[in-house]
């Protein structure tokens, strides 16, 4: 059974590459496609971060050498939104300098040309490193007062359950995500709603507003800060 839940976790597994040679982008995705993982292919670095941004994935593949903005700034972009995620270069540049900066920003740098095999053992090594193969969803204290269980959606308020709707409870998951730090307001937007438009940032100050007069009431100590311009940040 555990063998078939690791195996589960790993058909789930999702990639974004960045790859701005069309030929190679379709040799990949084919190949990683046919290794059970689900690929979301960019052009170049405008597009993979908005893809990024509107979308989970555990792990980037990213070319430097891309036109509109370049692997090493999308990466960067990349790592102030999550500084968590697994980041591999696959590049042709293969100067000492180049390498360097690569892995002072990312996690692993493959230069071009390299086997397939050897791209699929280092994601996999990455992957197993993050625990992101077999990243299961668990429970998240808050505070002593606070527990919450992700995926009943329920708030444990001194032992007493309170169901919150799908929005509260994906907007507090990201919040906790980031605790302590400070979820940036589009990021939020296009991760849970698709965009960023007037009417959800409306709707998502309503969702804020719920959440901080719960905390209010049940431990004052919690409470979500207004970032002025840039976003929200839970103080636990």
């Amino acid at each position: 059974m555990e063998k078939e839940k690791r195996q589960e976790a790993k058909k789930e597994c999702r990639i974004l590459l960045a790859e701005d040679d069309v030929n190679l982008g379709k040799v990949l995705t084919t190949y990683l496609t046919a290794k059970n993982y689900i690929v979301e292919h960019a052009n170049n670095g405008e597009q993979a971060y908005e893809m990024f941004c509107s979308k989970d994935f555990d792990i980037c593949l990213v070319d430097v050498m891309m036109p509109i903005q370049d692997g090493f700034t999308l990466a960067k972009s990349i790592r102030k939104m999550d500084k968590h995620m697994p980041i591999i270069f696959i590049t042709a540049k293969n100067m000492q300098d180049d390498i360097i900066e690569g892995l002072s920003i990312g996690d692993d740098y493959l230069t071009k040309p390299f086997a397939m095999e050897i791209l699929l053992a280092r994601i996999q090594a990455l992957l197993r490193r993050s625990g992101k193969e077999e990243e299961e969803v668990q429970d998240y204290r808050i505070s002593d007062k606070i527990v919450f269980n992700a995926p009943s959606q329920n708030l444990i308020i001194n032992g007493e359950p309170k169901e919150l709707t799908t929005r509260e409870a994906e907007l507090l998951t990201m919040l906790i995500q980031k605790k302590n730090e400070v979820l940036e307001r589009s990021f939020a937007l296009k991760k849970i709603w698709g965009d960023d438009s007037y009417y959800n940032a409306r709707s998502m100050d309503v969702y804020i507003t719920k959440l901080r007069k719960i905390f209010k009431e049940s431990d004052p100590n919690v409470k979500i800060i207004n970032v002025h311009g840039v976003g929200f940040k839970l103080v636990m």
